[in-house]
């Protein structure tokens, strides 16, 4: 775990450099998106020359998106329950040998467009591997509190190749074809790959055994649906992503058809973006600073109808490139925004899958609107195209009036290690279960109003983190006596849940602490469950050796 540092280092846009692992990591991930840019310029323009239909051309940025609306949600279930650096170098090493075989295909001759389709799938099926690891392991490289800054130099570094990335693919296209662009992305991931190999980061050791596959991706969905903050990410993530992935997937109509360009001015507009893009992430910290979150995410989607909308009425590459500098810039701004929003509202031992769901969320609304949005191309046009994708926009800057996003609030989620596992007398197993709690609170007549407000925050925080069965209820003959009541499948779901718990989340249980009046603190039972059918082995008290 990195200590926290003094506030003015905090503040500074820059102070992630100041970690190592970070500036080694940073540099390697400018290299391996380098490459991946000019493999993208290749792909989309390679499809423009094979493909028979728009919908081909289209379907290129629904490809390169498809995986990580598919596999995020396990990629961040593997991000939480293995170490980060392990999955971040098999994704690494796969995509390598998968831009390799791409590299040898398109060097025989061998392409299709489906070929092609099946090639960008996989290449970002690694990506989708990686990402949640790679987002979550920010955490472990930087403290918490230069989460944001960090976040917003990652945006930087990927917008800083995008910015002339585009650009030389183009060159590289036109001059040696899309086999070298292919090539120059197999040989990007090596840096990358050397740096993971060498970081040995300090890992918090395990003492509870790791939760399956379907029990940790079930987790991050449950705490999702508990966390009405995160669920407004993901709805304005999606709309955004459906709307303003229309410019990416058209893009290489836009040059071939609208402005009559060739490969080098796809990769000039794609360049132009990434400038863009670069501002964008030079002023997020700042607007985050001068701008409520849903401020900036209503100015992204707007700045962005006006992207769509230019595109679709210049003829002119140079205006074009001008609207695509302003969109670029509010593409990183929105997504860099909800990417520090949920990271900064989640807890690191859910972390990787929160992440995930928002890329799920999306991704998968980038991957939808490039299919619909190729279909209305083919249809109709790309200027219509376009053109419907802006109001879409608008429609999605509309939707805060109903959704806001949250306010910027730092909160402590760090784990809160209050809970120590109490002495039984029984001889449970880990397994053993299920597990039924009762803690019993007296509360005077004139609390219960304000004790029933904050019980209904901890039963959503008891659900979130794994609680079945919640329930309040009150003595009919006492009734200042209440009782809390939940179950776990087992005894070590019950300690896990417990672990979860942050100093966040305490703030609400001292509350209740302090509308309790009775003389002793609230009385905890902890009981495991037991059918009464004859030939059930019971769990036995523990023997003197035991104690």
């Amino acid at each position: 775990m990195i200590d926290d540092e003094p506030e003015s280092e905090r503040v500074s846009a820059l102070a992630p450099f100041r970690h190592g692992i970070f500036r080694a990591v940073w540099a390697a991930s400018l290299v391996s998106n380098f490459g991946g840019l000019i493999q993208g310029v290749g792909a989309a323009w390679m499809m423009t020359t094979i493909a028979t239909s728009s919908y081909q051309v289209a379907l290129v940025q629904a490809s390169t998106t498809l995986p990580i609306m598919l596999f995020a949600l396990v990629a961040g279930a593997i991000a939480d329950s293995f170490n980060r650096r392990k999955v971040m170098l098999v994704a690494q090493t796969f995509m390598l040998v998968v831009s390799a075989l791409l590299t040898l295909f398109t060097w025989q001759g061998w392409m299709t467009p489906w070929t092609l389709l099946a090639f960008t799938f996989l290449i970002d099926s690694g990506t989708a591997l990686n990402s949640p690891s790679w987002q979550a392991s920010v955490g472990d490289m930087v403290p918490r509190a230069k989460v944001p800054a960090a976040v917003a130099l990652n945006s930087l570094g990927f917008n800083i190749t995008r910015s002339v990335g585009p650009a030389i693919g183009g060159v590289i296209v036109a001059a040696a074809g899309a086999a070298a662009a292919f090539a120059a992305n197999a040989i990007s991931y090596i840096g990358l790959i050397v740096v993971l190999a060498r970081w040995k980061p300090a890992l918090p050791e395990q003492t509870l055994p790791r939760e399956s596959l379907g029990a940790a991706m079930g987790a991050g969905l449950r705490y999702v649906a508990m966390s009405p903050n995160i669920a407004k990410v993901l709805v304005r993530g999606s709309a955004f992503g459906f709307s303003a992935g229309a410019v990416l997937a058209l893009l290489p109509l836009v040059a071939r058809d609208v402005v009559k360009g060739d490969a080098l001015t796809y990769g000039i507009m794609l360049g132009a973006f990434g400038i863009g893009a670069v501002g964008g992430a030079l002023i997020s910290v700042r607007l985050r600073q001068l701008l409520s979150s849903e401020a900036m995410v209503r100015m992204a989607f707007c700045g962005f109808a006006l992207c769509a909308f230019n595109a679709a009425v210049s003829h002119n590459a140079w205006q074009t490139s001008a609207g695509l500098l302003i969109g670029g810039a509010c593409w990183v701004i929105a997504l860099s925004h909800f990417n520090v929003t949920v990271q900064m509202s989640t807890p690191r031992w859910v972390v990787g899958r929160v992440l995930s769901i928002y890329q799920t969320a999306t991704f998968g609304g980038i991957a939808l609107g490039s299919w619909i949005w190729g279909v209305v191309a083919d249809a109709h046009g790309a200027e219509i195209a376009l053109i419907a994708a802006a109001v879409a926009m608008l429609a999605g800057a509309a939707i805060g009036f109903f959704l806001p996003l949250p306010k910027q609030t730092v909160l402590n989620l760090d784990p809160l290690n209050r809970f120590k596992e109490p002495m039984l007398s029984l001889d449970l197993k880990p397994r053993s279960g299920p597990i039924a709690i009762m803690i019993e609170y007296i509360i005077r007549e004139q609390d219960v109003p304000e004790f029933l407000a904050t019980m209904a925050e901890r039963g959503r925080i008891r659900r979130r983190d794994g609680a079945r069965n919640w329930t309040l209820a009150r003595d009919l003959e006492n009734p200042s006596v209440w009782i809390e009541h939940y179950h776990t499948p087992t005894w070590v779901e019950y300690i896990r849940h417990n672990r979860r718990a942050t100093h966040a989340d305490a703030v609400v249980g001292e509350r209740i602490r302090a509308l309790h009046s009775g003389e002793n603190p609230p009385r905890v039972r902890r009981m495991i469950e037991r059918p009464t059918t004859a030939g059930t082995t019971l769990v036995s008290p523990k023997g003197p050796i035991d104690h």
